[in-house]
This record gives C-alpha cells, structure tokens and sequence, in this order.
C-alpha cells in the first residue's frame, strides 16, 4: 500500500516527540530532518520537501508550541495541518455545466496509466449521482483499447460512443458532441490516446480536439508508482495543452507516494481523485485532509463509512440484523457478511482505513494482525462454506463425520478446519443467544461482559 514506509518512518519520529515531557529547539530540529529523509526517500520533491520542513519548523519553534502542556502532539498536529495544506487543503470537484447544459470532459495521460479504465470508473461515479454519461473511444491506436472501453462502459452501465479506428480522433470527438447534444447527454468524456512517452504527435492531437470542440474540463491520469516521473508529466501536460486536475491511479500498489504530496505543489493542480484497485468501484475522491490522516497513522473513518453506504446492500444487512436478534444465525448469513466486506474491498482495504491498523502499522504495532493471513483465512472460510449444500448451510445442526469429510474434501482443506469453523460458528451462535438479555441489563445501568 502507498505511504507504507513513510507512514511507519513518521510514527516513528512522533513516537519520539510524545515521549518527551519537554521539547527544545533542538529535539524539534533533529525530529524534523527525519521527517525530511522520510519525505524525499517516498519519493517528495525536492523543494516541496525543503519549504515544508520550513514551515513546519516556524511554526513549531515559537512560544505556545514550546511552552504549551503537550508540545510534542502541537508539533504532530502542525505536522497535519502543513501536510494538508501541501495536498490542496479543500476537496476539488469536477466542474460541470450548471442546469442541463452539457460538460465535455477529455482524459490525458500517457500509456499504461489506466486512463480507459479510469474513464469508466468516472462515468461510473457519474452515473450514480444521476448523470447520462456518453464514453467516447478516441483512442485509435492501442490496439483492443475500444474494445476495453465498450467492455467497461457495459459493465458501468454506460453507452459507449465509437466509430472505429480508421477516423481521426477530432472527427470521432465532434460526431460524438452531436450525439449527445441530440439525445440529451449531460457529460460527455473523451477518451484519448496514450504514448509511452511524451511527443509532438500525442500534443498535437489534443490540442486540434481542444481547439475544434470546446472542452470544459481537461483530466490527466498519471501512474502513482511513477513517483517524480508523475509530477514531471503533469507538468508537461499543463504547460503544452492546460490542465484542470489529475487523477492518481495505482495508488494501492508497491508505490512511495511522493506523487501525491507533490503534484499540487508543484503544479498548482488538484489531485482529484485516486485509483485504489483495479475494481470499476475502485474509484475515490480525494480528500487532503483524510490523506494527510492515512499517512500520519490516524486512520480514515469518514471514507470507511462513505464505502459502507456505497457497496453494502442495506436489505441485506437488515436481513442480517434481524436474524441476528432472533438468533437464526446460520452458514448462509455468514457467506454474506463476508460478501458484504468483499464489495467494500477486502480486509486490508477496511484495516488501511482503521486508525492505528491502515499503513504504516509498523513492527511494533499489533503484531497480532496479519493482513495476508487473515485475508487467506477468510477464503478458506468461504470455500468450506461454499462446499456446503443450501441445508447445510441453513441447519448447520446437520453436520455429522461423513458430511464433514465431504466438504472438507470439496473445499480442498483438512477436516480439522471444517469442525474448527463448525465448533467456532457454535459458539458464535451461543453468543448471539445470550446477547439480547446482556443488552437489557446493560440498559438497566448493569455491566455489560462478553462471555468468554
């Protein structure tokens, strides 16, 4: 996950500063050129690195700060508040038409940023806000990249408009305007070619689509893992056609992050938003002030409970709930409960979101958890389950040696993680049993204890 290492090395140099009753100029000094080698080994620019360290520094050093009660948190929360400010301080939106008028949208990018899919993960977002989105193939070089585009749009519910590869991209662009004017589309977004570097040709066919069609908002997707290759890009797209704001993909991969904490500074551009997965759902607005929270270790709850309202499905969830309170937990409500943590991402996207649990856990915190182990676990859960018929899964009761061996066999694991999960489950539903009576006593001003 992205900020990984930056965010275990920060924790580190804040765990530091907490442990000090007092803080000197110096202690203040010395924690904050960790901060800066933290800074520039993800990846950070070099001069975004040196004025926030600056900042940080005047702010840090000054008489309330250093005579205050918890010197060491005013200094993490100074910290914070720099950060966010480096990432843009307010969330930016897409800026569309008002009323009904329609907004042009062109996609920019270099090959192998995901731009396409990008495109249909934003037509995606569109589309839930109640919008009639039109996709438009521009990109007649890379060969299937239509072919993906119509795929994508399907899935998204979303027409796509194409005309093959053997017009140009101006003249694709313009037919498809005409279309949407005609059938009353609110956003049109243009899909347009990548390189794998930057060059006269791609330049030149941007510009001509800008300056035969009017394009309200112009989008460059740039690949997170290229770190300083990232804002380089983006400012060479700014320079040559004008930008409106970046989207960061890759951004749940192997990568520093300094593209994020350097792109607005350098440019002047908004990140947003971030490509968290290659799900068309993987798609998140950007929040500054929910980064700067992930990546100093407090976690980003608000996102977390965005997600919940998004994938979970409610009916289902009540359904749940209300088994639970009679206590006709079974096997099936089991299998949907990890369903339901399945649309929000898995484990590890829930735990990168949990304070104190997402990135930069570092070695030394909750050592209990293994992410990779838990996630295992859960899809041997899931394929035991599975190999159960709907009665089992409904009357668990039925379970008897032969039965077990049977779905032990079909989920291709050992019997003893078939009764494991069976003698679990029993004691989950004893639980469950006892959890209504605990709640009254709870209410009547008792104390409330799990019993086990």
């Amino acid at each position: 996950m992205a900020f990984d290492s930056l965010s275990e090395k920060l924790q580190n140099v804040f765990k530091n500063l907490r442990s000090k009753g007092r803080l000197t100029e110096e202690d203040v000094k010395t924690a904050l050129k960790e901060v800066k080698m933290a800074l520039l080994e993800a990846d950070v620019n070099f001069k975004v690195v040196k004025q926030f360290v600056k900042d940080v520094q005047e702010r840090a050093i000054g008489q309330d700060v250093m005579n205050g009660l918890n010197p060491g948190q005013m200094v993490i929360k100074i910290v914070n508040e720099e950060m966010v400010k480096l990432m843009g301080s307010e969330t930016t939106e897409i800026k569309l038409q008002p009323g009904k008028a329609l907004t042009v949208i062109m996609m920019a990018g270099l090959q192998g940023a995901g731009k396409t899919t990008t495109a249909a993960k934003l037509a995606g977002k569109f589309k839930q806000k109640g919008k009639k989105v039109l996709l438009t193939a521009c990109d007649v070089y890379r060969p299937a990249a239509i072919e993906q585009l119509q795929i994508n749009g399907e899935k998204q519910g979303v027409e796509v408009f194409a005309m093959g590869d053997k017009n140009k991209p101006v003249n694709i662009a313009k037919a498809a305007i005409e279309h949407a004017v005609k059938n009353a589309f609110n956003i049109v977004i243009i899909d347009t070619a990548g390189r794998l570097h930057i060059d006269e040709d791609m330049m030149e066919e941007l510009i001509e689509i800008k300056e035969n069609i009017e394009i309200h908002q112009t989008i460059l997707v740039v690949d997170a893992m290229t770190g300083q290759d990232a804002v380089n890009v983006a400012s060479m797209f700014d320079e040559k056609i004008g930008l409106d704001g970046v989207i960061l993909t890759k951004l749940d991969g192997d990568t520093r992050g300094g593209a994020a904490l350097s792109i607005r500074a350098v440019t002047g551009k908004p990140i947003l938003y971030i490509g968290m997965g290659e799900k068309l759902s993987d798609l998140e607005q950007f929040y500054p002030d929910r980064m700067a929270s992930r990546i100093l270790g407090m976690g980003d709850v608000l996102t977390l409970i965005e997600k919940a309202q998004e994938d979970i499905d409610l009916e289902k969830a009540k359904s749940i709930e209300q088994k639970m309170r009679k206590n006709q937990f079974d096997f099936e409500m089991y299998l949907d409960s990890m369903s339901q943590m399945k649309k929000m991402g898995g484990l590890s996207s829930i735990m990168g979101m949990m304070p104190g649990l997402g990135m930069g856990m570092g070695k030394g915190k909750m050592p209990d958890i293994d992410e990779a182990a838990a996630e295992k676990s859960m899809a041997r859960t899931e394929a035991i389950i599975l190999s159960m018929t709907p009665e089992e899964r409904r009357n668990p009761s039925l379970m008897n040696p032969s039965r077990k061996h049977r779905i032990a066999k079909g989920a291709g694991v050992d019997i003893a993680e078939v009764n494991r999960l069976v003698k679990q489950f029993e004691q989950m539903k004893k639980m469950m049993k006892q959890m209504p009576g605990m709640m009254k006593r709870g209410r009547r001003g008792g104390s409330f204890r799990f019993p086990f």
